[in-house]
């Protein structure tokens, strides 16, 4: 694997192509740029919406976290912006903490992000299972159709309506649902209709757009009585402006979990998002550099008024079909979206169906309902438990928890089948294909033979009080050649064994221990106590040796 290098991929793509490439290469990234930003306009709007702020906060964080993404980042096609795995975490916060709550949060969580670039973590990833990270993807997918299902019907609720987690908005919609709108709901159904059905007469201009259009121009031309964008939010055509919120220590503290949340969540997407684009391009990202511009990213998008941010796949993927192969498109992207800033006022004039709809499809568009199928009907017990835990905490209570309890049953899951492949047998004489040799051994009677295969580590350290020898046993002989590590609690599980095969009169060798078992069996002194000549290269030298002892001991009798 390449090594990862903490230096932005643009500087790299420069310095190591033509002059040429870059002059037929430019042009192309220019006009992706262009159409991601149009793709990216309706998306921006609909999830900063979803996020409890104002439709121009969305944009700025496009344009802000967007172009210092793909300028500082590790992937030559990745766009980054609001994404709907934010969207009802931000959501939260703003509706408990405010925006300063949700600026410290996400200045501490670039901060993580930074450090963890630094500190190249960013490999620990992958190391986060299929099933998490598949179950929290569905869970977010829930939350957010959960809560556009108000704007689809054009509900109304109460005045001090509570609807932050997501059992309070299944209990709002439940108590209200007798207030449907349904010239909302028509509006609704429209957008949705042409979201699935305008690929198919155009990939190349974004239904989301056509569908904002369409929505836009249905309410003033058949007078309906559906709430728009206008009717809810102060729509200004102004600029992202640098803004330094009231911080302090205590804020700080108090959204420490939120930040870790944000971080985790912007790491796992945004890196998650590489994969996926540099199996589109053969390319290879750079993870160390990217979680270092996601944190740059997002701390500057929100002292500019915007939210957090992360790798977008659906975008980065626009980009790709589109021609982009350098960083050069993320940022003509961000500078487009710049100047539509000054389109912002005709935003008032979509519905909120409309915007529901949108998120509607970009729900289901990050399900995965397939994967998550698949995975319900092929993988093990324990790997469908975890995923539908997972799954079940992320719309209950929140990711971090979600994420926790799913890392800590798949860690024990692992130990446990780990510990299940690791077998402890005597023998008497042993042979088979991969033997040292294809003989037969033949073993004195006072000399007894147990072979460890697989790791020794705690999960499965019992298992070594299971050797016992006789009355007349004399050499003891552990065969590690399939022990590929051993831990602190091995270590002290063969010292046990030691001391146990010392009072019972019998002398212990080891054959073929490997190299990780050694270094650690002589860290602790163990070789030293037992003896350097009492381990054996091999299973015929031990028993050889053992042989000999016996020999010398008959002669010195």
């Amino acid at each position: 694997m390449q090594r990862d290098k903490i230096k932005p991929i643009l500087f790299s793509i420069i310095k190591h192509s033509s002059k040429e490439d870059l002059r037929r290469q430019i042009p192309k990234d220019i006009v992706s740029g262009v159409v991601v930003a149009v793709v990216a306009l309706p998306l921006s709007i609909a999830l900063a919406i979803a996020s409890g702020v104002g439709p121009a906060q969305g944009l700025y964080t496009a344009i802000v976290a967007g172009f210092l993404i793909a300028f500082l980042g590790g992937s030559r096609v990745q766009i980054s912006g609001p994404t709907a795995a934010f969207a009802t975490i931000v959501a939260g916060i703003v509706a408990t903490d405010g925006m300063e709550g949700l600026v410290a949060a996400t200045i501490m969580a670039g901060v993580m992000l930074v450090l963890m670039g630094l500190l190249k973590l960013g490999t620990l990833i992958r190391f986060v299972p299929y099933t998490i990270t598949t179950g929290f993807t569905a869970g977010i997918a829930v939350t957010i159709v959960i809560g556009q299902i108000k704007d689809l019907l054009g509900l109304t609720y109460p005045a001090g309506t509570t609807t932050i987690d997501t059992t309070d908005k299944l209990g709002a919609l439940a108590a209200n649902i007798s207030t449907v709108n349904w010239q909302a709901v028509l509006v609704g159904v429209v957008c949705l209709a042409i979201l699935m059905l305008w690929p198919k007469v155009s990939k190349r201009i974004p239904g989301s757009l056509v569908a904002v259009i369409v929505g836009a121009a249905m309410v003033p031309t058949f007078g309906l009585q559906v709430n728009t964008i206008g009717d809810l939010y102060t729509i200004e055509a102004s600029l992202p402006t640098l803004q330094f919120p009231q911080l302090s220590l205590d804020l700080f503290r108090d959204e420490l979990a939120n930040g870790i949340t944000i971080a985790i969540l912007a790491a796992i997407e945004s890196l998650l998002s590489c994969v996926v684009a540099d199996s589109m391009i053969s390319g290879h990202h750079r993870c160390n550099m990217e979680l270092v511009a996601q944190g740059v990213g997002n701390m500057g998008s929100v002292l500019f008024g915007g939210i957090p941010a992360t790798g977008a796949i659906a975008r980065t993927a626009a980009n790709v079909k589109s021609g982009g192969r350098t960083p050069i498109a993320g940022m003509v992207h961000a500078a487009v979206l710049l100047v539509l800033v000054f389109l912002m006022p005709y935003a008032a004039l979509i519905p909120m169906p409309t915007i529901a709809a949108i998120l509607l499809q970009v729900a289901y568009n990050m399900s995965g309902w397939r994967n998550f199928a698949h995975l319900c009907a092929t993988a093990s017990r324990g790997a469908v438990a975890t995923l539908l835990l997972t799954f079940t905490l992320t719309i209950v209570f929140d990711l971090v928890t979600a994420i926790a309890v799913g890392m800590l049953i798949t860690v024990v899951l692992f130990m446990k089948m780990v510990s299940e492949e690791t077998e402890v047998k005597g023998w008497t004489y042993f042979c088979d294909k991969d033997s040292e040799v294809t003989h037969l051994r033949e073993l004195p009677k006072s000399v007894r033979v147990y072979e460890i295969n697989g790791p020794m580590f705690f999960g499965m350290t019992d298992r070594i009080s299971d050797i016992s020898v006789k009355d007349f046993t004399k050499y003891l002989i552990i065969r590690m050649r399939g022990v590929p590590s051993l831990d602190a609690t091995g270590m002290n599980a063969l010292e046990n064994l030691y001391e146990y095969c010392t009072e019972n009169g019998v002398q212990l060798i080891f054959s073929h221990a490997n190299e990780q078992p050694m270094r650690t069996m002589r860290r602790a002194g163990f070789v030293d106590l037992v003896g350097e000549e009492r381990f054996r290269p091999s299973i015929d030298d031990a028993i050889a040796y053992a042989r000999t002892q016996l020999e010398q001991e008959e002669k010195a009798a």
